[in-house]
């Protein structure tokens, strides 16, 4: 039988500290975005993919992957973006169960508007209060997580 190896006070202390700051992050720009903008920050983070990608669109698919999402959630998701006008959905060519969730004009529009005002919170928050140091750390840390996520 193992025995459990249970986080340390230090552990703790840095776990904690990061839930409550990633918490209390999208919360924050949650509520900037709305206020600002109208989107909400899952709104945000479906119109960052789309703009990414070559013509604005991504299988559905291969969008809930990169947001790490239920397909269900996103499916709802882009019917409430899709009566705002800021996604459309095209069919597959030859595959009845495929789409395409592709970025219209009006999506553009709202993230163009949005993304200056998204950056400078995030920096406000974020950024201007942590040395490079820290910054070169938290990529370290993140790149260390990530990769054993995957």
């Amino acid at each position: 039988m193992s025995t459990t190896r249970w986080l340390d006070e230090h552990e703790q202390r840095a776990w904690r500290g990061y839930l409550a700051m990633s918490t209390r992050l999208a919360a924050r720009m949650n509520r900037d975005l709305q206020a600002g903008s109208g989107l909400s920050l899952p709104d945000y983070d479906v119109l960052v993919q789309l703009t990414d990608r070559p013509g604005g669109r991504a299988r559905a698919g291969e969008l809930a992957e990169s947001l790490q999402w239920e397909r269900s959630r996103l499916s709802h998701h882009i019917t409430r973006m899709r009566k705002r006008g800021l996604v459309s959905r095209e069919e597959v060519e030859g595959d009845a169960r495929g789409a395409y969730i592709v970025l219209t004009e009006e999506g553009r529009r709202a993230i163009g508007e949005a993304a200056p005002a998204h950056a400078a919170g995030i920096r406000d928050v974020f950024f201007d209060h942590c040395t490079r140091e820290q910054v070169e750390t938290l990529n370290a840390i993140a790149d260390t997580v990530l990769a054993r996520l995957r």
